[in-house]
């Protein structure tokens, strides 16, 4: 039986750039296909180095590509700008890679959520990014600013706070949203205190309810292995991912009078007006707050 899988009409949608592949996953002349907000697309790596990619049913149309922080990102419509800018990655003596790329059966934006959710780290991630009884969510700043969702001053005890951690710290977060479908964090350096590491989830939208999560990494870690940083990002990855699959609805909804917040959540709530206020429509419920479309600019707390 064949299942008939709706492509996407949301025009904010169609006008992002979306995360593909991994760069260094790919070989020349191979080319792999791929479900990319509903349409089978085709991509790959031509021998020139120059990335290419089209959707299936208009194999001659090219389509907009970025090579981008070790990523494919392809644009299904007219794209509005460029992709979002990482200014750590630019630095020389980061370590910058793909930890994995996980097919999970939900939402982008319950991927989204559940990456600014500190509140599941004792209860989820026991050893790792939290512990009982330390479980307090302590209060912090959530704030919009051109265009992005930002949360800062995010204090949490974590017993491993990286693969490079000897022992337990209060780990200091920043979030920042970027984009519908991307999510980052920014975190106190085990190996150096004066700055910090970068992980992201970059979310590639194979349908409302089902994506593929590329785990960002770029962090000041001269010790470790590539196989050991990435061990460490798909043990984290694993255990969220049973909790994810078994969230319903699977698409988000935007009303919030549907799932009740707590002090906890700001970001979560800060990150749903903002898709209202984008107008996205595509993986999500809308709500009566959902607005005509434009943009926040400027900056304004939460």
């Amino acid at each position: 039986m064949t299942t008939t899988v709706e492509e996407c009409t949301d025009p904010v949608a169609l006008s992002l750039w979306h995360p593909v592949v991994a760069v260094a996953e790919l070989n020349p002349q191979e080319i792999q296909t791929t479900l990319l907000l509903g349409y089978q697309i085709s991509y790959g790596l031509r021998n020139d180095g120059s990335l290419g990619a089209a959707r299936q049913d208009q194999p001659r149309v090219e389509l907009p590509v970025r090579s981008r922080y070790g990523y494919l990102w392809v644009c299904l419509g007219e794209p509005r700008g460029d992709v979002f800018d990482i200014p750590e990655a630019e630095e020389a003596d980061r370590r910058t890679l793909n930890a994995a790329s996980i097919m999970v059966n939900t939402s982008a934006p319950r991927a989204v959520e559940n990456f600014l959710d500190m509140g599941h780290f004792p209860f989820v991630h026991g050893g790792f990014l939290g512990v009982e009884p330390h479980t307090e969510v302590v209060d912090y700043e959530v704030t919009i600013e051109n265009s992005e969702v930002w949360a800062r001053q995010c204090l949490f005890y974590q017993p491993q706070a990286a693969a490079s951690a000897s022992g337990g710290q209060i780990s200091e977060y920043t979030y920042r949203v970027p984009h519908p479908y991307c999510v980052m964090l920014t975190k106190s350096s085990p190996t150096d205190p004066s700055r910090q590491d970068v992980i992201g989830l970059f979310i590639q939208v194979m349908t409302q309810e089902r994506i593929r999560a590329h785990n960002f990494l770029s962090v000041l870690d001269e010790d470790s292995s590539d196989t050991v940083l990435k061990r460490f990002q798909q043990i984290i990855f694993s255990q969220d991912k049973p909790i994810l699959e078994n969230q319903y609805p699977k698409l988000l909804p935007l009303d919030p009078r549907v799932e009740v917040p707590i002090r906890a959540d700001k970001s979560a709530i800060a990150y749903r007006r903002w898709l209202s206020e984008l107008g996205l429509t595509y993986s999500v419920i809308p709500g009566d707050q959902n607005s005509t479309g434009q943009a926040t600019t400027g900056q304004r707390s939460l």
